[in-house]
């Protein structure tokens, strides 16, 4: 082979490899809302990495972090520690973490078809409690479901997990910024997710079927589970887990989230006449998924303008924010901080 055709054949094979990874944020490099949130017992997005979302209830308290805890090779994980047990849980506890992926990237899984592509999810995992864990894709568009459990047999140990899941020929994806596809781990299930049988193949969602054998993580204060390096690829074999900048992994988180810390002014030059309202446009770093909540936050410092400004007029791509002025001054300005959230 001639050194231009090996030259071609590296790059091809650079290029197939890249793009692979359907998780954003698996390396959980990026925790735009903060780094650790004490007293968890409910779900949402916590201080802790971004794109991932817990689901949380009646199964303890929690305290979640960004910890720097993590396998040779990474250097963050998300972790799960438990302040306040439940020892007996409830029929509708559960306590599990996912992310949710937007249909438009999920295309050239085929789902649908007689072409559907097995999918493989690989992961390393860390835990105080040895056992049964269960990991769940769902099928939000078609309302369709398929769960593997896995084993962590060593406690306190970094363990690497990879699970395949055939490919899907019911149901196609919607070709939208919409919640297609969700992945979660489960920690904790209670019995209207345990008391069928696991949904070993896909099939049209049963809750009871859902995490079948889960262990109780929230059964003994100081229960610990941390995850890192987490994959999602098209094909039965997990392949290295693709590194991406850090700048690359905070673009595509804020696609969904941005956590304004840099000051954004509102500013005017020449004089502001007391009583008038006035307004100006805030672009966001990121074009986000849809329009956004704002929440203004933080105000740094204002000059001339009184209250806090309201917003109007949200879009992908800005916002407008508007304040109310109280004086005659010359460049008044107004400088705050604002979230802007499009979270699936």
């Amino acid at each position: 082979m001639s050194k231009s055709a090996e030259l071609a054949a590296l790059i091809g094979s650079q290029t197939a490899l890249s793009n692979r990874n359907l998780i954003i944020n698996g390396a959980m490099q990026v925790a735009q809302r903060g780094t650790s949130e004490t007293g968890v017992t409910s779900g949402n997005y916590k201080n802790a990495p971004d794109r991932f979302r817990l689901e949380a209830t009646s199964a303890g308290t929690w305290t979640v972090s960004q910890s720097t805890t993590a396998p040779e090779g990474f250097s963050n994980s998300y972790k799960f520690e438990c302040t306040t047990a439940n020892g007996s849980l409830s029929a509708d506890s559960k306590l599990s973490i996912l992310q949710r992926i937007e249909g438009q990237n999920l295309q050239h899984l085929k789902k649908g078809t007689s072409s559907a592509e097995s999918i493989t999810v690989s992961f390393w995992v860390r835990s105080s409690k040895t056992g049964t864990y269960i990991v769940q894709i769902k099928d939000q568009d078609n309302t369709r479901s398929y769960s593997q459990a896995y084993t962590i047999s060593s406690a306190n140990t970094w363990e690497y997990k990879t699970i395949t899941y055939a490919g899907d020929t019911t149901g196609a994806l919607d070709n939208d910024n919409g919640d297609s596809l969700r992945i979660f781990w489960w920690l904790v299930a209670g019995t209207d997710f345990t008391s069928g049988t696991l949904a070993t193949a896909w099939e049209s969602s049963t809750n009871a079927n859902r995490a079948v054998g889960q262990i109780n993580l929230a059964d003994t204060v100081g229960n610990e589970w941390q995850i890192t390096g987490v994959q999602l690829e098209v094909g039965e074999t997990a392949t290295p887990f693709e590194h991406r900048s850090y700048g690359d992994e905070l673009a595509r988180c804020q696609r969904y989230y941005e956590g304004s810390e840099l000051s954004n002014p509102i500013s005017w030059s020449g004089d502001v006449t007391n009583g008038n309202t006035y307004w100006d446009v805030i672009s966001y770093t990121v074009e986000k998924r849809a329009s956004p909540t704002i929440t203004i936050g933080t105000e740094f410092a204002k000059n001339g303008f009184s209250g806090t400004p309201s917003t109007a007029w949200i879009r992908e791509k800005s916002f407008r924010a508007s304040a109310n002025s109280n004086s005659t001054t010359n460049g008044a300005y107004f400088v705050f901080a604002f979230t802007a959230d499009a979270e699936l």
